[in-house]
């Protein structure tokens, strides 16, 4: 039972250092990106349409060729 209680206060205290972590990560700017915004424009928006392929199997679950 013991170990039940080490493993759990470990865990808090693991779980704290990550989140002084993120946090002392966001207040220095590690998450900033100012390299994407400036070249976005150069991206297109929209996606390309997806053309049908020709050899498709059938849809309808028919897994007969005609014969």
């Amino acid at each position: 039972m013991s170990v039940i209680v080490v493993l759990i206060g470990f865990s808090i205290l693991v779980a704290g250092g990550f989140l002084i972590a993120f946090l002392w990560a966001v207040r220095t700017g590690q998450y900033d990106d100012r390299h994407t915004p400036s070249i976005r424009m150069l991206f297109d928006d929209t996606q390309p349409h997806h053309k049908q392929k020709q050899n498709q199997p059938p849809t309808n679950g028919d897994s007969s060729h005609g014969d």
